[in-house]
């Protein structure tokens, strides 16, 4: 390969299935504001932003303040789920292999999420993937989704341009961050926006599973982020 290329993933709906865990901790954190119970499709909907502007989309009439309130709310709900004996957040099937592929290909690995960055330690230590991503954005040091920053920094923290960043991810925010960003957007078709909304996005293609996802990204860089 003669020049570096650097796939980026989304966490959740992507690489995990924290659906569960997130809809059970915006629920706790409602509760504890005396806020009532959030639709879960409505929860669903808003999986991928950052904290606080996820609450702001679910809570459109209350001020900054609230939305920060139930923000640490979620955030102390999400750590006492995890400290569950039965809590669990699996990976999708493929993932590992999909790793394996990619870095055996010559590929970069990296992750943008809108989870905090503890949030991402405790996913790398659930399922022991320390040491495989190379550059890590988290809501805690950019704008949020689906703002460009969090691809432009992975991109120059690799030293690539971003035309040879593919990002894979499950929502639109993901896509149009790509979009932003002039790097490739591919969507995934199991996470929590559908493939018309993918699609309405941006996405350049959207898979179903991970297999030859080496393949599939490098046909998508060779033919450049518009396609």
């Amino acid at each position: 390969m003669s020049e570096l290329r650097l796939v980026v993933f989304d966490v959740d709906g992507t690489l995990i299935d924290s659906e569960h865990n997130i809809v059970a901790a915006m629920t706790q954190a409602w509760s504890h504001m005396e806020l009532g119970v959030p639709d879960p499709a409505d929860v669903r909907r808003i999986i991928g932003l950052s904290l606080v502007e996820a609450c702001a989309a679910l809570l459109p009439w209350a001020n900054h303040e609230m939305h920060r309130q139930v923000a640490e709310a979620y955030k102390e709900s999400f750590r006492g789920l995890r400290l569950l004996p039965d809590n669990e957040e699996p990976l999708f099937p493929g993932v590992l292999d999909a790793l394996g592929e990619l870095d055996r290909a010559g590929w970069l690995l990296g992750l943008a999420t809108g989870k905090s960055r503890r949030g991402v330690q405790a996913m790398l230590d659930a399922h022991g993937l320390h040491g495989r991503f190379l550059t890590i954005q988290t809501a805690d040091d950019n704008p949020g989704k689906p703002h460009p920053a969090m691809l432009e920094r992975a991109a120059a923290e690799c030293g690539i341009v971003p035309a040879n960043v593919v990002m894979v991810g499950d929502t639109a925010y993901d896509m149009q961050m790509a979009r932003a960003a002039k790097a490739v957007p591919l969507g995934i078709s199991w996470g929590y926006h559908s493939i018309e909304e993918l699609r309405s996005a941006g996405a350049r293609m959207i898979i179903d599973d991970f297999d030859n996802l080496a393949g599939i990204a490098d046909s998508l860089v060779k033919d450049g982020p518009c396609g």
